[in-house]
């Protein structure tokens, strides 16, 4: 069995063919975890995951959508909506059985509006984390952390905290400086298909910064994803991602870690349900 830790197969690009990819991934035994950005993703995400025995949910609020912010990416181009995170509305979402996580929450300096101040962006982006932090102290929930081009902002975040902090740090794509600053704090690394992509002649180093990170990073602390229908590994590049290609993901990190794709299958599982221990499988 193998849980796709990190997707978004609730998203509207799915809308067209969601059950036969759904269908797709029940054959081979894959597991979802749908993840909200918003409050409509979320819970459209824990309504897919109430109909379906093989999807969880994570429900929260994604840096992004804090202001409204032009977003431009290979597989998508969209003004991202402005909203709070609202705990009351997410308390109501939180009482399903069905959510194993908050999030995807977290610190984007990629993604930035042109007519705010970066301070104004960090202070807000800082503020609505440690809030979805809390509610996930109270419903005992872990975290799924989104972070680009912010590594050093959320550390120093991280380093405020009281308590101890439960989660995943997804679609880690940093060097082992980041990576080991994670691991410290009890963090797992989440690997989506990045790690299948070559090596760009121009800055090689971020390819070999990643792949060190996967060499090295405890095999009782990683997990496996997708973040569909974003992130393609490179054997589908141009398509769009979809959950059960999360098998690309396992096979790389067998053949970087020089493990058995079984075992690195096993692992990843055992990971999974660790970290997500709400999840019950029959």
């Amino acid at each position: 069995m193998i849980l796709d830790s990190h997707c978004h197969i609730q998203f509207k690009g799915f809308d067209e063919e969601r059950a036969k990819v759904l269908k797709l991934c029940k054959k081979k035994n894959i597991f979802l975890h749908a993840i909200g950005t918003q409050k409509d993703t979320s819970k459209k995400a824990v309504e897919l995951a109430e109909s379906h025995d093989n999807v969880f949910a994570s429900i929260g609020i994604h840096p992004i959508h804090l202001f409204p912010t032009h977003v431009d990416e290979e597989e998508s181009s969209f003004v991202s909506r402005e909203e709070n995170f609202d705990e009351e509305y997410f308390a109501e979402l939180a009482k399903s059985n069905r959510v194993i996580a908050v999030g995807e929450c977290g610190m984007d300096l990629f993604h930035i509006p042109k007519d705010r101040a970066v301070e104004e962006i960090l202070s807000k982006q800082k503020k609505v984390f440690l809030a979805q932090y809390n509610f996930a102290q109270k419903y005992n929930l872990p975290l799924v952390i989104h972070v680009r081009n912010a590594h050093k902002e959320l550390i120093e975040v991280l380093e405020t905290l009281s308590k101890p902090i439960r989660g995943v740090v997804h679609c880690f794509s940093g060097d082992w400086s980041s990576a080991s600053k994670y691991l410290e704090f009890g963090l797992n690394l989440g690997f989506t298909g990045i790690i299948t992509f070559p090596i760009k002649k121009t800055e090689p180093k971020i390819q070999e910064d990643l792949w060190e990170v996967v060499s090295k990073v405890p095999l009782d602390r990683f997990l496996v994803e997708t973040d569909a229908p974003y992130l393609a590994p490179q054997k589908y590049r141009g398509k769009r991602c979809e959950p059960w290609m999360v098998e690309e993901v396992i096979d790389k990190i067998a053949n970087i870690k020089k493990i058995s794709i079984t075992e690195t299958q096993k692992l990843a599982w055992g990971n999974s349900l660790r970290l997500f221990d709400k999840i019950k499988v029959k």
